[in-house]
């Protein structure tokens, strides 16, 4: 018995079974009893995707990511990864699909269409029309990051504030007195993105504990923008020795201005911050940093998503991570009086 007889009977094409078996397209609902009927009748069961007609599932969960045009991270690309592996592993598909800007649509027909079982959502912002419109129809969703209401939804997320709070503690500790908090695209921030956002309240709150004076600059998602910026801050503020990030992208151009302004990290400045492992095991030399653990993330994300269809009713979960900051070799003591070597001048 093949998809051709199932569609004889039922009087539909052979298009609207496979839709209906693969929940790829949205079928009416008494058309997909009918098939159904047809394929109790006849006792077909070609797959996975049957049971999921039955059970009323596509099988499929759907993974929202930023806008298609921007180069994803290393760590975004880690949550993706992990995301695919581990549904992989419980006998679900993910269905990528980008949203911002004008990708707006692509995230409305994930949502409106019946096209997945439950939903996970990347780069929240504390504010995220998003979150509401998934509560308004009713589709489990999970965040990697929250909003700033989060009560109500299930998330996993970093602990921003806190990472680099102890980062700004530890560059203190090392005798730093200027410190740069450089953080994402101004872009993000004004479009109130989390992380930044959390990062900025701990590094003010480590400013305010220790006595330092600090400054927080934009930086775009990129090593032109990080060598940018950090070629400004030296220009505008030579006393500064130190920097802390949560933009890894921007990390490959921060090393290349340090180099061109002839600092040596960590003897004449020192960086830190919240990045992919890979990321700090890249920098030259190796980062100083909180190693956001993103395969584990985008794993428990999954986990969490399978318990919100399985029993929609049951609490919200909240996962708080704060990895501990791994000491490698880019900080050091602040140098004494600005012994630093600057424009190939020796230290």
């Amino acid at each position: 018995m093949n998809i051709g007889e199932i569609a004889r009977r039922a009087g539909v094409s052979r298009s609207t079974v496979s839709y209906a078996l693969s929940g790829k397209r949205p079928v009416a609902a008494g058309t997909r009893r009918r098939i159904q009927d047809v394929i109790d009748e006849l006792g077909y069961r070609p797959n996975a995707a049957a049971r999921a007609l039955k059970e009323g599932r596509t099988r499929t969960i759907g993974l929202v990511i930023p806008p298609a045009g921007n180069r994803l991270t290393h760590m975004q690309l880690d949550f993706v990864a992990s995301v695919v592996d581990a549904a992989a592993r419980v006998d679900l598909d993910v269905l990528l699909s980008p949203s911002g800007g004008d990708h707006d649509r692509s995230f409305e027909r994930l949502v409106s269409e019946s096209r997945v079982d439950g939903v996970i959502l990347m780069e929240i912002r504390l504010d995220d029309p998003r979150v509401g419109r998934l509560q308004d129809a009713g589709l489990p969703f999970v965040g990697i990051g929250h909003t700033a209401g989060d009560q109500q939804m299930s998330w996993i997320d970093v602990d921003y504030a806190g990472l680099i709070q102890h980062s700004v503690r530890h560059l203190a500790d090392l005798g730093h007195r200027r410190v740069a908090l450089v953080t994402r695209s101004p872009e993000l921030i004004a479009a109130g993105y989390g992380p930044a956002r959390r990062a900025r309240e701990g590094f003010e709150k480590a400013l305010a504990e220790r006595g330092i004076d600090g400054i927080e600059v934009p930086c775009g998602d990129d090593a032109r923008s990080g060598q940018e910026c950090i070629a400004e801050l030296l220009h505008s503020h030579p006393d500064l020795t130190a920097v802390t990030t949560i933009n890894e992208a921007a990390l490959p151009g921060i090393q290349r201005a340090l180099a061109d302004t002839g600092l040596e990290v960590p003897y004449d400045f020192s960086i830190t911050g919240v990045a992919a492992k890979t990321w700090a095991e890249d920098f030259r030399p190796p980062l100083t940093a909180a190693d956001v653990p993103a395969l584990e993330m985008g794993e428990k994300a999954v986990s969490l998503l399978v318990e919100r269809i399985a029993a929609p009713d049951t609490p919200p979960r909240h996962i708080l991570l704060a990895p501990s900051i791994s000491l490698r070799s880019s900080t050091a003591a602040a140098p004494i009086g600005r012994q630093a070597r600057v424009n190939g001048a020796a230290r």
